[in-house]
């Protein structure tokens, strides 16, 4: 059965991230390439283990695509692996710059593509394909509120909320919001950026950027998420997925969207 974000609708939703960087699973601090933390992990036993926990959904970001302009082979071998073997959906997110890589990404078997340089570049492309495709979201990449591009090193400097209204004004639904300032920091989430997005979102909003304790994921949904993103919390342990599942089970916190 193929994936589709309306699952997420009727509950927040926790899910696992996980990004590739030179053959390696890794996690940025606040973006930054010179903050690189590398984990010595399979990351198809990674998958495995989010399966086994319950996870549906599995977010994986291609860095080494985001900071180079082009997927490695080796990555895309890892990621229709996960598409093929590990039971969960799969939405794949950076490098994504043209059409030419959506229709590539697609081909893999994911379930839903993150555009984020493309959307800032051509929205009224990116709108289309989000019509065409229904598997097409947009990355609206925070820091200081504009948006970032080509892998968060480059401001657009286009106000986040101004962006988000483009974009849904040309048919883009669904969109994954980061606070690039607290991602990989622990610090909690941007709650205020996502309720002032929340309101410009016509679908699914996905928060990610600073989750470090189960408290963070619930709190991020009660600003309007509909998933929560979670990364360097599962790897260094202070978040346990299954609890954060549980958590926003048990929250009575209901997505306005």
């Amino acid at each position: 059965m193929r994936y589709h974000f309306s699952m997420l609708k009727r509950q927040a939703t926790a899910v696992p991230a996980i990004d590739l960087l030179d053959g390696k699973v890794v996690r940025l601090r606040q973006g930054s390439f010179d903050a690189v933390t590398t984990y010595e992990v399979d990351p198809e036993a990674v998958a495995e283990g989010y399966a086994t926990e319950g996870a549906t959904l599995v977010h994986v970001i291609d860095l080494s695509a985001a900071r180079d302009g082009a997927r490695p082979p080796e990555h895309a071998r890892v990621i229709s692996r996960l598409v093929e073997r590990s039971g969960m959906a799969v939405q794949v997110g950076g490098g994504i710059r043209d059409e030419r890589d959506v229709g590539e990404a697609l081909e893999l078997g994911v379930a839903r593509v993150l555009v984020g340089t493309m959307a800032a570049r051509d929205p009224v492309r990116v709108g289309r394909l989000a019509a065409e495709t229904a598997r097409v979201a947009v990355a609206a990449d925070v820091r200081d509120g504009t948006v970032r591009a080509a892998g968060w090193q480059k401001d657009t400097g286009t106000p986040a909320g101004a962006f988000v209204e483009l974009l849904a004004g040309e048919g883009v639904r669904d969109f994954l919001v980061t606070a690039i300032d607290r991602d990989g920091t622990a610090s909690g989430p941007d709650t205020q950026l996502l309720r002032t997005l929340r309101v410009a979102v016509p679908g699914l909003l996905i928060a990610a950027g600073g989750i470090g304790s189960v408290d963070d994921v619930v709190a991020a949904a009660d600003a309007g998420a509909d998933a929560v993103v979670i990364g360097r919390a599962l790897y260094d342990g202070t978040v346990r997925l299954s609890e954060a599942s549980a958590s926003l089970r048990s929250s009575p916190s209901d997505s306005p969207s």
